[in-house]
């Protein structure tokens, strides 16, 4: 071998061990989160921070093959008040088990500590705790370590906030092609509604109450919402929602009374599977281990509380309801469907909310659609 060669060599080496030896430069982005704040993030970050755990029914839609995989800590607000979720996607992603519960991100006893100890490169808020995020500090401290927080909102502004929420995390995720096809199906589940309601005349609007958490604590009644949310849809889906005309915000507690006065047309209540947090919830249990029996069973004994059975929605069969937890997820075009449906029934009757939210789990989600999110007292 020359010594021209062997000088070249020599020179190769060295340069593949300098390259070596330099880490990579993680890109850097600038989104606009909802809360309208320009942030820099990592691209594609590998260790994130959720505010809250009901939060990965957004994330399971851009990282499918494996929602919890870039997940090292949240609250556990999951696995206590959606179990059946949680449990369903643990069963096939046992590393859900591992996830730091680390609590309220507004609570004194929260660790910034832990999260700066996790090697935390993103940390992902809900809107509507954006004013308790400013107060405590939360987010001048992280960012000062050099952790990003970005804020979504799948719950105050459902209709408005969902599209922009999804198409963040898809650009952060480097998985915006994901984020569009759903997308893409979201606005056109959605248009399926507006297309047909738009043009209906109040008098053909029948009125909704919605009981927000309908049995949570059996002896209390009631919430429900206002504009926001599931009211939203409500008003959306060709009805007029009767706390819209009572609150102007998100909701509010209503006295039983003035449901019996203004006797609604419709009623819907809100459940999921509360029985672990609270043993003594008369709320109806859906979710992915949900069963008919039972579900009917929690519904009569609602409609069957003091003064319920003389309202109209009671003796008419209009008296519904439907998994809770679409008020704080990018499904809530399902709900709409079906209220939709519960009050146009001749208007949707082509309309099918079941075969809508098969084809989101065939889709969209690693698991497969099971148990009951919605009934109709029989």
């Amino acid at each position: 071998m020359s010594i021209k060669s062997l000088v070249l060599g020599a020179v190769a080496s060295a340069a593949c061990l300098f390259v070596s030896a330099v880490p990579s430069i993680a890109e850097t982005i600038t989104v606009t989160d909802i809360a309208g704040r320009s942030v820099q993030v990592e691209k594609d970050p590998k260790r994130i921070v959720l505010g809250e755990g009901r939060m990965i029914y957004s994330l399971a839609l851009l990282d499918k093959e494996n929602p919890f995989e870039r997940v090292v800590g949240w609250k556990d607000d999951l696995i206590k008040y959606d179990p059946d979720a949680f449990r369903k996607y643990a069963q096939k992603f046992p590393k859900a088990y591992d996830i730091q519960n680390l609590g309220s991100p507004y609570s004194g006893e929260y660790s910034l500590e832990t999260v700066i100890g996790l090697d935390t490169q993103l940390l992902i808020l809900n809107l509507g705790n954006l004013m308790k995020a400013q107060e405590s500090g939360i987010i001048a401290k992280l960012e000062k370590a050099g952790i990003p927080v970005v804020f979504v909102d799948f719950r105050q502004r459902p209709t408005q906030n969902t599209v922009p929420s999804l198409q963040m995390l898809g650009r952060i995720f480097d998985k915006r092609d994901r984020a569009d096809e759903f997308v893409d199906f979201y606005v056109k589940n959605m248009s399926l509604i507006y297309a047909r309601t738009e043009t209906l005349k109040d008098e053909d609007k029948p009125v909704v109450f919605i009981e927000r958490a309908a049995g949570y604590n059996p002896d209390k009644c009631c919430g429900t919402f206002g504009s926001a949310n599931l009211g939203r849809l409500v008003d959306l889906a060709g009805g007029i929602n009767w706390g819209t005309r009572k609150f102007p915000g998100f909701g509010g507690k209503v006295n039983p009374e003035s449901i019996f006065v203004d006797d609604p047309d419709v009623i819907i209540g809100t459940g999921a599977n509360w029985s672990e947090a609270k043993p003594d919830t008369a709320a109806v249990l859906f979710g992915y281990e949900a069963g008919e029996a039972e579900t009917q069973q929690r519904l009569a004994n609602l409609a069957g509380r003091k003064g319920w059975g003389a309202l109209s929605a009671v003796k008419n069969g209009r008296f519904h309801s439907i998994y809770h937890q679409f008020y704080n997820s990018p499904y809530h075009f399902v709900a709409m469907q079906a209220f939709a449906k519960w009050m146009h029934p001749d208007l949707f009757a082509d309309l099918d909310p079941h075969a809508t939210f098969d084809e989101l789990h065939d889709r969209f989600l690693p698991i497969d659609n099971s148990g009951l999110f919605w009934a109709t007292l029989k």
